[in-house]
């Protein structure tokens, strides 16, 4: 029974990569990032400017915009892991922001064309952005209560892997049934389901309100398989003055804690740099290569297919060879895949001429967003484990605020620098060389990180709680 109660609470807890996947698949990259990009343009354009520079300054928008949502969470993700981990609860929280993502998702329905307001749509976005990254912290701080140290890289891989196949069952439906092209029609060539007006681009429009829905629906698992494990709770106020307390010893070791800190300062970079693949890979190919909805779509299918496999396989040889190795190679891979995107264009690739109206640039596209969807899907999982083996287990959840500081506190550098980059160039495909450094940054510092962390951990998720 025991066995059973176990396998639930890791599928329930696997449930929350399933129902979140969404946010990076439609919104975050493959649908709505374009949509917003094309708009934006366009309505640039109708006053005046022209169409290279139009679309971008709609990158840098962008940009400036993830800038200031990842501001935001870096400031917010470990005051809020502290003081949980001194309150002893993170359900709560997890309810809280799950609230908070689902408004903002909601609020992208008011991306209307003709009257798209830059500045509340960005602030929808970034609301569910927030909402998104924060409820990640808590959940992920669960992740050593489901096994012990052998088994949480296949369970993290297992998740991002069961994950991505809930964000290419997101892609199909919304482009089989809701995402319109030029002509006003989806990828089976009807119009948008439920009298969705393509004319006012409601078909794309609802991908905010269907990423809300799926949460809600597939989160239900989550919230009746995975419980609190039993610890003391503190009163709110305490919590607070202690979980601040708690957080500032915390960062004080730091410095002498160089396993850890170079772990942190790694995967600031090249979670960062990953990010701002995910973040401009579809405006990129809307803007360089001129592909519609229905083409980035089917770009992101492929993606989170390779995604789902390569999650998977880097979660076994995670639990095999540890989680160092899967990050090294892998970020060898997207620094590669990096340098390659940015000789991509309509007439190049890897600045070998192609002729007119060639297929090579588009073929050439597709096989970066393989290689970007397996590398990414693997080092995602693995360095969630590894953050596991570097934390100190009693204070789980604060540890994972420090990671999403280290995913955050920088994460103004790969928008920011694309959108300064774009912006001084002119040029989308300079625009997103900023990455090619922040890869080799991470690269550089892994060589300090120790695989297993400071030394042996007590484990106590293999315990039935």
């Amino acid at each position: 029974m025991a066995e059973v109660t176990m396998r639930k609470r890791v599928w329930g807890w696997m449930m929350f990569d399933w129902a979140s996947q969404p946010f990076l698949t439609l919104l975050l990259t493959f649908i709505f990032g374009p949509y917003f990009a094309e708009i934006v343009s366009d309505q640039l354009m109708a006053s005046g400017m022209a169409e290279t520079a139009a679309k971008a300054e709609a990158q840098a928008y962008w940009g400036y915009g993830l800038t200031v949502a990842g501001l935001s969470i870096a400031v917010l993700a470990p005051i809020f892991g502290s003081i949980a981990d001194s309150r002893g609860r993170r359900l709560p929280w997890i309810w809280g922001f799950s609230a908070l993502y689902v408004i903002g998702c909601t609020g992208l329905w008011l991306a209307a064309p003709g009257a798209l307001d830059v500045k509340m749509t960005l602030f929808y976005f970034g609301i569910g952005m927030i909402g998104m990254e924060l409820a990640t912290i808590f959940t992920n701080a669960m992740l050593p209560e489901l096994g012990g140290p052998e088994d949480v890289g296949r369970i993290s891989g297992n998740g991002w892997a069961w994950g991505y196949v809930g964000g290419i069952l997101a892609l199909v439906l919304t482009l089989f049934f809701f995402a319109e092209n030029s002509e006003g029609k989806t990828f089976l060539g009807l119009a948008p389901v439920f009298g969705l007006d393509p004319e006012a681009r409601e078909g794309t429009r609802f991908v905010g309100p269907f990423s809300a829905i799926w949460y809600v629906v597939f989160m239900i698992p989550f919230f009746l398989w995975v419980k609190d494990a039993p610890r003391a709770a503190n009163q709110i106020k305490t919590s607070f003055t202690q979980g601040l307390r708690d957080l500032g010893r915390t960062l004080k070791s730091l410095p002498s804690q160089k396993g850890l800190s170079a772990y942190l300062l790694s995967s600031m970079f090249y979670r960062d740099a990953l990010n701002g693949m995910y973040t401009f890979g579809g405006i990129y190919a809307f803007g360089v290569l001129g592909w519609e909805a229905q083409d980035i779509g089917i770009f992101g299918i492929l993606a989170a297919i390779t995604g789902a496999i390569f999650a998977w396989i880097g979660g076994q040889a995670d639990a095999r060879f540890g989680p160092k190795p899967v990050i090294l190679v892998c970020i060898i891979v997207l620094t590669a895949v990096a340098i390659t995107v940015v000789t991509i264009t309509r007439t190049s690739v890897l600045f070998i001429p192609v002729e007119a109206g060639s297929s090579m640039p588009d073929i050439a596209f597709y096989i970066c967003g393989c290689l970007i969807g397996a590398a990414g899907g693997a080092i995602q999982a693995s360095s969630r484990s590894m953050m596991v083996r570097q934390a100190n287990p009693e204070r789980m959840t604060e540890a994972f605020g420090l990671y999403a500081l280290a995913g955050k506190a920088t994460s103004f550098i790969a928008p920011g620098a694309i959108a300064l980059t774009t912006d001084f160039t002119g040029s989308q495909r300079l625009g997103i060389s900023p990455l090619i450094v922040l890869f080799l940054l991470g690269l550089i510092l892994l060589i300090w990180v120790k695989p297993n962390g400071a030394g042996a951990k007590e484990w106590s998720g293999s315990q039935e709680q």
